[in-house]
């Protein structure tokens, strides 16, 4: 049974609508280790060798927050600056995460049809996501499609109970192995159909 690290960067969770029960979700299964980067360094001082550490003690690492200007929150990026060192984590003697897998885990207040190459923001979420797929692959990890959560200002508590409870379907999935990776490559977004992508026959083994 893989380990699971999920890497959770918002800087006001407290006013947030969907994230909080995304995290309350995943946050306290077997087999996850859920970090708050925002809680563990609120002055940015991130402890690098602990969170390499945590990477060397995980296979499948998911990366959390919501989607600020077509990017990451601050602190994710300090995360990456400093965690990821040469020699480390990429370069010719850099290769402590080969062979790990990673995903987005990703709520945007724009819905899903503003993120088309027509759409209001011009790109799709592949495309804006691609400077962290390029990341991870220059470190050896397979980046898996990613959990997408649209329009979170217009969803409702119905709505957003639904998201959270296939959020940790996934997580679930991964975890126990019943996630059909072959057939999730091929998917925009883990979230698009999880009845494709979960195997019902390990699922009930």
């Amino acid at each position: 049974m893989p380990n699971i690290l999920i890497l959770f960067a918002h800087p006001a969770l407290e006013k947030s609508r969907v994230n909080r029960h995304l995290v309350e979700a995943v946050c306290e299964l077997e087999g996850v280790t859920f970090i708050d980067l925002y809680d563990a360094y609120p002055e940015f001082d991130v402890d690098v060798r602990r969170e390499q550490e945590l990477l060397l003690a995980h296979e499948i690492f998911v990366l959390q927050h919501p989607f600020y200007w077509y990017s990451t929150p601050a602190l994710f990026k300090q995360w990456q600056d400093l965690v990821l060192e040469h020699g480390w984590a990429y370069g010719s003697e850099g290769t402590a995460l080969h062979g790990k897998m990673a995903l987005s885990v990703i709520t945007t207040g724009g819905k899903e049809e503003a993120y088309q190459s027509d759409g209001h923001n011009r790109f799709t979420m592949k495309q804006l996501l691609a400077p962290i797929q390029q990341t991870a692959n220059l470190c050896g990890v397979e980046y898996l499609p990613p959990f997408l959560v649209h329009g979170t200002h217009s969803l409702t508590l119905e709505q957003i109970a639904a998201h959270a409870s296939d959020y940790r379907r996934v997580i679930e999935a991964l975890r126990d192995g019943t996630l059909d990776i072959e057939k999730a490559r091929r998917q925009p977004r883990l979230n698009l159909d999880i009845d494709e992508i979960v195997r019902s026959d390990l699922e009930t083994a």
